[in-house]
Order: structure tokens, then sequence, then C-alpha cells
């Protein structure tokens, strides 16, 4: 398995129940706290736009908590059954927007029936 980077601080409950998770799959990473590697956070953050721990990087490819993996267990179930994909990152980026903006406007269309339903029982 490549390096796993890991970034973190020191208050966050959650970013040392992943490291837990980690050291107990006996998978290696190493641990850069935001507070010490400024510069590099910055630049993390600013690509994702997510200025959330603990954010990995795995493989070239950041994996966030929340948007990424649900849990710690999910996470580990992620690393373990990666596979590099043949795919290049421009047509992952294309389908991957399509799906967003599939998401997205499904979301919009439920919440136009919701709003649609609140507007009957109001008349």
């Amino acid at each position: 398995m490549n390096e796993i980077k890991i970034y973190t601080n020191e208050t966050c409950p959650y970013c040392k129940q992943i490291k837990e998770e980690l050291t107990k799959n006996n998978i290696k990473f190493k641990e850069l706290l935001t507070a010490s590697n400024v510069d590099q956070w910055n630049d993390v953050t600013f690509l994702t736009g997510m200025p959330t721990v603990p954010t990995l990087l795995f493989n070239e490819e950041y994996l966030l908590p929340g948007r990424d993996f649900r849990s710690a267990e999910h996470l580990i179930e992620i690393l373990k059954n990666h596979k590099k994909t043949s795919f290049s990152n421009e047509r992952r980026t294309l389908e991957q927007l399509k799906t967003l903006t599939y998401n997205i406007a499904a979301a919009f269309g439920r919440t136009n029936q919701v709003l649609t339903q609140i507007e009957t029982k109001i008349k």
C-alpha cells in the first residue's frame, strides 16, 4: 500500500479514532498536524474547498470525512480495496461532474415537490 498522509489537529477526536483504526489494521501513515504544516494545509483546503480533518492523501487522491467516507471502518474498507483505475483524471472528473449535476437536479426536484405540497396545504 502506498504511503498515506493524514492531516489532523491535536484536539480532533475523530482524527484520533481514524489514526487508531489505521494502526489497528496495520496501515502505515504519516501524520501532518495542520498547525505545523500551515502552507501545505492551506493548499489542501484551497484544492478541496473543505477545511475538514482528518483529511487523507492516498494514491494522489484526497479522502475527506463525510464526502468520501462515513466512518473509520468505511475508510479502512476503501483503503484496503482501492484499485488503480485505467481512466484518465479528465474522464473521471467528467463522470463525477455529471453525477454531481444529476444529484443536484434530483435534490432540487425533491425540494420543489415538498414546497408544492406545502403550498397546496396552505391554500
